[in-house]
């Protein structure tokens, strides 16, 4: 397991455990640059507006702009402006991420910035995650970002990490907490609930996947987790009449050591940076009274 340090959180590679830490920090994911010329801002449009099941008049009007313009703008027949883009992104919902390729698409600057979680632009930023972490002190919570790749952690995310780290991980899957769970040799042995979490996470994917069209990295990490082994090809078809729960159970054992978790996740409300937008919270809470006296005896200082 390498673990790199920022403060007292942690992000850690969830592979076998090493002798030694690597104390570096982990780069955040960057929007990654089209493979070929941008789509046409139309067709981007349209796309997005049949993902979110609405008609021309409506996004029209909610954007402020005449049906007809919508409809040139879609044909190619018209160049919206700066404006104009970002009110029709706005009526569409779309993320900060998506809004910059919209931009992009019509001739214009992007709007938002994507700077890295240790560029100082999001030092408030990792302030409040810091905060937020601490204060879930003695349980365990970890932040990722869009594509689930872990990019800080607390003392009890670190303790329930190293207690259940898989010995054979392959490094390329370590970080990802995704493929870390979907993977043979990966978190699955220790999961007694593993088809009920997996399966959820996996639906949650999908629609993840259906609210951003478009998303080439969303797709290929939805490509490769359900390439993985063992996992059953009925996954490969979202169940959209199937209830996602509001909280993940988290069932864990190895040997003689026993954990019943429930999770939640947590979205910063009103970021203007792609970066911070993407990332997401996910707090660990004991289930019973033993899974929490666990976690609480982790906490204490070792006697010596």
């Amino acid at each position: 397991m390498t673990l790199a340090a920022h403060g007292r959180h942690y992000v850690q590679v969830m592979g076998a455990p090493r002798a030694s830490a690597t104390m570096t920090a982990m780069p955040t994911a960057r929007p990654s640059p089209p493979s070929s010329g941008p789509a046409p801002i139309g067709a981007l449009l349209r796309t997005w507006r049949d993902a979110r099941g609405k008609s021309q008049e409506w996004v029209a009007a909610r954007a402020g702009v005449s049906t007809r313009h919508l409809s040139f703008i879609e044909t190619g027949r018209a160049a919206p402006g700066r404006d104009v883009v970002l009110a029709l992104a706005g009526a569409l919902d779309v993320p900060l991420r998506t809004r910059n390729e919209l931009l992009l698409a019509a001739g214009h600057a992007p709007g938002y910035g994507a700077a890295g979680l240790g560029d100082a632009d999001l030092a408030m930023v990792r302030r409040a995650l810091d905060l937020i972490l601490d204060h879930h002190e003695p349980f365990p919570a970890v932040v990722f970002d869009r594509l689930t790749n872990v990019v800080r952690m607390n003392r009890g995310g670190l303790a329930l990490f190293t207690r259940f780290a898989p010995p054979a991980l392959p490094p390329a899957l370590a970080q990802n907490v995704l493929l870390a769970l979907l993977h043979p040799d990966g978190w699955k042995p220790f999961v007694v609930n593993w088809d009920e979490l997996a399966g959820d996470l996996i639906e949650r994917l999908h629609r993840d996947l259906a609210a951003a069209p478009g998303d080439r990295a969303l797709a290929a990490l939805a490509e490769q987790a359900l390439a993985l082994p063992d996992v059953p090809h009925a996954w490969r078809r979202p169940r959209w009449t199937a209830p996602v729960q509001p909280c993940a159970i988290v069932h864990l054992r190895r040997g003689e050591l026993e954990l019943r978790l429930f999770t939640t996740i947590t979205m910063l409300g009103t970021p203007l940076d792609v970066t911070a937008e993407e990332l997401r919270i996910e707090s660990y809470f004991p289930v019973d009274a033993a899974t929490e006296a666990l976690l609480r005896g982790w906490a204490l200082p070792s006697e010596t």
